[in-house]
This record gives structure tokens, sequence and C-alpha cells, in this order.
């Protein structure tokens, strides 16, 4: 039993950084390499850029999980949320939960955004996460995200979000929850071609450099590609758009663990879906 707790804990130390990227969310995001600061164009926006919530004119459900990421049932994540719109702008709740039996997080997320003339958007989350590890307890913990967004021109987005932003920690441990900066821009090179490339700086690490393209390659498929350093890895994957439904598809390396897969389903109450 000594052993398992040990290798346990290994898992958890060579995986660090692939799971702080988890808490972004959706299968979208990871495709791009989570380059998508300046995107954030749906219901997972209110894990990683609150600000994007406004962009939603109706009500939208996201839903994530990955069982077993390369092939350890311990990765387990998932991901829900809703975004509800109003005339003083967009409310969202989402819940996380990771890991297993002996050690398991969660976190409930409520997110609000507002937009101005649809040029400037501006949003915050406060979140409540909990760690929970066998026969030691469990505690919790509030922190607060910012983000925001400019159309400088109607092709050209700019982005920012500050994750952790009162640096809250657990049993007083430094940057137990990261504190991250991150600021990037998308530009619609194409009616069908989307180009976004951010920066993200992690208080505790390097700055980590991400770039994603989105290619709307006919009327309900899209092809995605992205790349990032620090940690090293290359995404990519897929997204069918019918009617409601929008069903993404990822994959992604680790320089550790090799590759994994990545799924995720978004219901959008959008009419103009069924228009098109």
């Amino acid at each position: 039993m000594k052993f398992y707790y040990l290798l346990v804990l290994i898992i958890f130390l060579i995986t660090s950084k692939y799971t702080n990227a988890q808490y972004t969310g959706g299968a979208k995001q990871i495709s791009l390499a989570n380059s998508d600061v300046a995107l954030s164009d749906d219901v997972f926006s209110v894990f990683n850029n609150p600000a994007g919530l406004s962009q939603l004119k109706w009500r939208e459900i996201g839903l994530y999980y990955s069982p077993a990421p390369f092939g350890l049932n311990e990765l387990a994540n998932g991901f829900i949320a809703y975004n509800e719109p109003f005339d003083f702008g967009s409310i969202a709740i989402g819940g996380t939960t990771y890991g297993f039996d002996l050690y398991r997080e969660t976190k409930a997320t409520l997110g609000y955004s507002y937009n101005y003339e649809n040029k400037f958007f501006a949003g915050a989350a406060v979140n409540y996460h909990t760690y929970s590890i066998q026969n030691y307890g469990n505690t919790g913990v509030f922190y607060f995200n910012l983000g925001g967004l400019a159309f400088i021109t109607e092709d050209f987005i700019w982005g920012f979000s500050v994750h952790n932003i009162n640096r809250a920690s657990v049993a007083n441990e430094d940057d137990q929850i990261p504190t991250i900066f991150t600021t990037g821009f998308t530009y619609k090179a194409l009616d069908q071609l989307l180009i976004c490339a951010s920066l993200e700086k992690d208080i505790s690490f390097s700055p980590s450099i991400r770039f994603g393209i989105d290619y709307s390659i006919i009327k309900y498929l899209s092809l995605r590609i992205g790349a990032s350093n620090s940690p090293s890895r290359f995404t990519g994957g897929i997204g069918i758009n019918y009617s409601y439904f929008r069903l993404d598809y990822a994959v992604f390396t680790h320089p550790d663990l090799g590759l994994t897969h990545q799924a995720g389903l978004i219901i959008s109450f959008n009419s103009e879906n069924i228009s098109k």
C-alpha cells in the first residue's frame, strides 16, 4: 500500500503542468493548445476568460469528461457549464472534478460578463475549490478570475485573463493554486480561418507561448491544430457543428506520458444554428 501511495504521488508530480492546463476546460480549447484567450466564444469561457460569456446571446450548455487521460484513471477530469444571457449581461455557472478516490479536487464557478456595444467585454468569476485526501480530510478556498476582450477591428481581437488574482492558497502552501496571467489575440484571416496566439505566465514557471488555428473546411466541420512550449506539446482536433449541437474532439501530446484523446459536447440554443 505504501508503494501505491508513492506511485500516485509520482504521477501527480509528473503531470502537474498537464493538470493545470486541464482546468481551462473544453476539447476545442485543448485542440487549440489553449491559445484562445482572445476567442472565448463558448460556455467554457467561464473557466478561462469569463469576459467571453457576453458574446453568447443565447443559452448554452457544455459537457466535457475525460475518464482516463493517458490511460490513467487517477487523472480523470470533467467539466460542466451553463450560460444564461440577460439584458444586463451573461451569467454562467460551472463545475469541475479531478482525481480519484484517494485524492480529489472539485470546483464550483460563478461567472458574469458585460459587453459595451459588442466591442468591449469584461468579466469576472468566483471559484470555490475543494481538496479531499483520503484519511486526511478536506478543505476549500475561494479565489477570483478576471478577463477582458476588445475588438480592435472586426477581424482582430485582443484578450487577457488573470486566474486566482487574490493568490489564494491551501494549508499555507504558496502558489498551490496557480496565479496565471494570459494575454493574446485572435485574427480572422478569412471567413473560415481563425488564428489564435497567446502568452501565458504562471508566476511560478517560465512563460508559455501558445498558438492555434481553427479552419472551417466545410459547412459543418472544423479542423484545428495547435502547439505550445513550457510544457512542449502539439495538439489537434475537429469540431462537428449541426443544428444546436457541437461535438468537439481533441488530441494532444505530453512530453512524458505520450498521446491522449479528449471529447466534449456543447448545446447552443441559438436559432441561427437552425437557419444555417
